[in-house]
C-alpha cells in the first residue's frame, strides 16, 4: 500500500481475498474514503462501485458494517448499494438508515413496514422525513416510534397525520410532550391537544402556538385562576409579568385576549399587558389606566395599537372593577357574573360581535355553574 488512505488495484485484489476480516474491513473503509473524493475518473469510480458490490456479498458482518459506516454520508453512493446495505442485518443497516440521503421514500416505507421498532425509530429520527414516510411511521402504531417522529423537527407531517397521532396516542405524555413543542402545529391540532395534556404543556401551547381567540382566552383565564388558588394555598406560580412576557415573545399577546381577561375581572393582567405593549413600567400603565381619566386609557390604546372599538368596553370593565373590588369577596364566579352583566349592559350598542358573543357565552356558563351549585 502506498500510504494509509489510498488503495491500489493490487491492494484491492489482495485484501478482497484476505482471510482476515479486519483487513477486509480496512479495505472497505479505504475504498469508501477514496470514493468520497472528487479526483476519481469515471473509470476509477466504476471500479470502486464494483468493489462495493463485491463487498456486499462478504460473509463477514464486520466488513459490511465498515462499508455501511463509511458510505452513510456519501450522496454519490449508487442506489443499489445503499439499498442493499439498508436491508442488511441491523448493525449493518443502521448507519445507512439513519443518515443516507440516497435512500428513497419507497425504500424507507418498505423498511418501516418490514423491520423492527428500533429500525423504525431510526427512520423517524432522520434529518429529513417526508410526509409519506411520516404516515408509514404513524401506521406502525408504536408509541416510541411515533414519539421519536413528532419530536423530530425535520419530520414533515400533514394535518391529517397529526390528527391520527392524537386519535391513537392522545393520552400518551410520551407523545404529547414532544408534539406540543413542535413549531408547526396546525390550529386545529393545537386546540385538540390542549384538552389532552398537562397544565404545563397547556401553558406552552397557549404561548407558543396559534389557537383561536376563544380557546386562548379560556386557557388564559383558567391559568390565571389556578395561579390565584396556588398562591392562596402557599404554592409557587409564575408571575403575571412572566406570563405576559412569554405571550408577547411568541406573538400571542393579542388585544382580544387582553380585553377578555379584563372583562372577566383580571385587571392586573390587562395593566401588565398594556405596559408591555407600550414599553413602560407597570406603575405608569396603572396610573394612566386609573388616574388619567378617559384620556389616560385612550393614550395607552393609541400607543399600543389597541383597536379603538375596544375602548368603551375596556372603560366599562374598569369602572365595574373599581366599583366591585371591595364587594366582590371571595366568590369568584359571582364576581365574574356581575362583571360580565354590567359590561354587556353598558356596551350593548357597541359593534364588537365576537367579544360580546364570548362574554355572553361565559355569562351563560357561570349562571349554569351557580344554578348547579344551588341545586
Amino acid at each position: 500500500m502506498a500510504d494509509d488512505t489510498t488503495l491500489s488495484s493490487a491492494d484491492v485484489a489482495k485484501l478482497l481475498q484476505d482471510p482476515n476480516s479486519e483487513n477486509r474491513a480496512a479495505a472497505a473503509e479505504k475504498v469508501a474514503s477514496t470514493f468520497s473524493g472528487s479526483s476519481l475518473s469515471e473509470n476509477e469510480r466504476a471500479i470502486a462501485e464494483d468493489i462495493f458490490r463485491a463487498m456486499l456479498k462478504d460473509a463477514a458482518v464486520r466488513v459490511r458494517e465498515a462499508l455501511s459506516d463509511s458510505l452513510k454520508d456519501n450522496p454519490s453512493v449508487p442506489h443499489d448499494v445503499a439499498a442493499a446495505l439498508a436491508k442488511d442485518v441491523e448493525t449493518v443497516a443502521m448507519p445507512m438508515i439513519e443518515s443516507s440521503s440516497v435512500l428513497t421514500d419507497e425504500d424507507l416505507v418498505e423498511i418501516v413496514s418490514t423491520r423492527s421498532a428500533e429500525v423504525q425509530k431510526a427512520v423517524a429520527g432522520r434529518s429529513d422525513v417526508s410526509e409519506r414516510v411520516a404516515d408509514a411511521l404513524v401506521d406502525s402504531d408504536n408509541e416510541d416510534v411515533v414519539a421519536t417522529l413528532v419530536g423530530n423537527s425535520g419530520a414533515r407531517m400533514h394535518e391529517g397525520t397529526f390528527d391520527r397521532v392524537l386519535d391513537r396516542f392522545g393520552d400518551s405524555e410520551k407523545v404529547n410532550s414532544p408534539l406540543a413543542h413542535r413549531s408547526d402545529l396546525p390550529v386545529g391540532v393545537s386546540e385538540r391537544l390542549v384538552t389532552m395534556v398537562s397544565e404545563q404543556l397547556r401553558d406552552h401551547i397557549m404561548t407558543h402556538h396559534e389557537i383561536s381567540p376563544t380557546t386562548a382566552s379560556d386557557l388564559l383565564l383558567e391559568s390565571r385562576e389556578k395561579a390565584t388558588v396556588s398562591l392562596v394555598e402557599g404554592g409557587s406560580q409564575r408571575t403575571v409579568q412572566q406570563l405576559v412576557d412569554q405571550l408577547s415573545d411568541n406573538g400571542r399577546l393579542t388585544p382580544t385576549l387582553m380585553l377578555r381577561a379584563l372583562c372577566m375581572g383580571d385587571a392586573t393582567f390587562f395593566e401588565v399587558a398594556l405596559a408591555k405593549k407600550a414599553n413602560i413600567p407597570v406603575i405608569n400603565a396603572y396610573k394612566l389606566v386609573h388616574d388619567g381619566g378617559d384620556l389616560g386609557l385612550k393614550r395607552l390604546f393609541e400607543a399600543t395599537d389597541m383597536p379603538p372599538q375596544f375602548l368603551n368596553m375596556a372603560r366599562a370593565a374598569l369602572d365595574v372593577s373599581s366599583e366591585m373590588i371591595e364587594t366582590g369577596g371571595d366568590d369568584r364566579e359571582t364576581y365574574k357574573k356581575l362583571m360580565i352583566e354590567r359590561v354587556l349592559t353598558q356596551v350593548e350598542d357597541e359593534v364588537d360581535t365576537e367579544n360580546l358573543d364570548y362574554l355572553i357565552g361565559k355569562l351563560g356558563a357561570t349562571t349554569a355553574q351557580t344554578g348547579a351549585a344551588v341545586a
